[in-house]
């Protein structure tokens, strides 16, 4: 017998309500290893050895000759502006003085008197008693001993100043780098007696083949502190080179220099060779190409990864060294890079591979 349609229909809403169909579970993310960023020490440069120079240097000479009496600093002395540095004996410089002192007294006496006897001349003219032509003489002679007189009071201002400069004062603050005279020497006037530099500003002086010159980055370290690298900057280079060596004198300036880099110290300019992005080296196992260039994945927040360019430098068994523009310390995946797509979320697990990319 078959059932009624108000039957079926009674049946069907007493049945319990139809369950909807369930949506599929999320793929749990991937557990994944990573490693590290390390970028690989810059290329070095070629290096040159040289000494720390002041910029500012110079010959200190006496402004007068004879035996020098003393010697008043030693060498690496602080000296400051207008210090006693050197004296002369200054006997003969006192008797030159007193010669021209008496000079200028004969001369003062001669031109007193022709000038005297130019007056009386001329009244002497006025009156008729005596030709124009000896007045004309007695005027030249006044006017000859008049010349005279000042040419004599130049000459003891310029005794009184050499008897001055009998004591040589420092012309600016600084440090004596060399002594080139001592006591009992006898110098010629303007012969240079000491070194004065201005510590206040020091660079590195080099010697630089053909091949180096040019703009670069460098840094200097030192003998005394090898542990320490300073940025220099290159601030002069020579215009000819040396005819024996056949170098350039460079001159890398040290700016805010610390107090233990001395004059005289020796430094090693170090030129930083010219890279476009640093290297670093991976697992062979974390590049990947998907037919745009080699690639890496980078770990980015919450679980999902970025791809990342990367320029291949060389391969080996296992590691590959790479240039990348990924910062220090960037986390890339390690493992099975090729298993994973742009949407895929990842777990970090154990970083066992983060050494290997020192």
């Amino acid at each position: 017998m078959r059932p009624s349609p108000l039957l079926l229909l009674l049946l069907t809403a007493c049945l319990p309500e139809a369950k909807t169909a369930a949506p599929a579970p999320e793929e749990p993310p991937r557990p994944v290893q990573v490693a590290e960023i390390r970028h690989l020490p810059a290329d070095a440069g070629p290096s040159f050895t040289g000494v720390v120079r002041a910029r500012r240097e110079a010959d200190v000479a006496l402004r007068a000759g004879g035996r020098i009496a003393e010697r008043l600093v030693d060498l690496g002395a602080e000296v400051s502006a207008g210090q006693v540095l050197f004296r002369l004996d200054p006997r003969d410089l006192e008797l030159a003085l007193r010669a021209a002192e008496a000079d200028v007294l004969s001369a003062e006496a001669t031109a007193a008197q022709a000038v005297n006897d130019a007056a009386r001349s001329r009244a002497l003219v006025a009156a008729g008693h005596v030709a124009a032509a000896f007045h004309e003489q007695r005027e030249a002679t006044a006017r000859a001993a008049t010349q005279r007189l000042a040419a004599a009071r130049a000459q003891r201002d310029l005794a009184r100043n050499r008897l001055d400069y009998a004591e040589l004062r420092a012309p600016a603050a600084g440090r004596v780098t060399a002594i080139l005279a001592e006591a009992g020497q006898v110098v010629a006037e303007g012969a240079p007696v000491l070194r004065l530099a201005d510590p206040s500003e020091r660079e590195v002086l080099v010697q630089l083949p053909e091949t180096a010159i040019g703009a670069m980055v460098a840094t200097a370290r030192f003998w005394a502190r090898p542990e320490v690298a300073l940025p220099v900057r290159l601030r002069e280079v020579a215009a000819q080179a040396d005819p024996n060596m056949r170098t350039y004198a460079a001159r890398f300036a040290l700016p805010d220099a610390p107090d233990w880099a001395r004059l005289g110290m020796t430094a090693t300019i170090q030129i930083a060779a010219e890279q476009a992005a640093p290297s670093a080296r991976i697992p062979l196992s974390a590049l990947h190409d998907r037919g745009q260039g080699p690639m890496v994945w980078r770990l980015a927040g919450g679980g999902s990864i970025e791809a990342a360019p990367v320029t291949v430098l060389g391969l080996s068994e296992s590691m590959a060294t790479i240039r990348t523009q990924l910062p220090e310390g960037t986390r890339i995946v390690a493992m099975g890079a090729q298993l994973l797509a742009p949407d895929s979320r990842v777990r970090p697990v154990e970083q066992r591979l983060a050494g290997a990319m020192r």
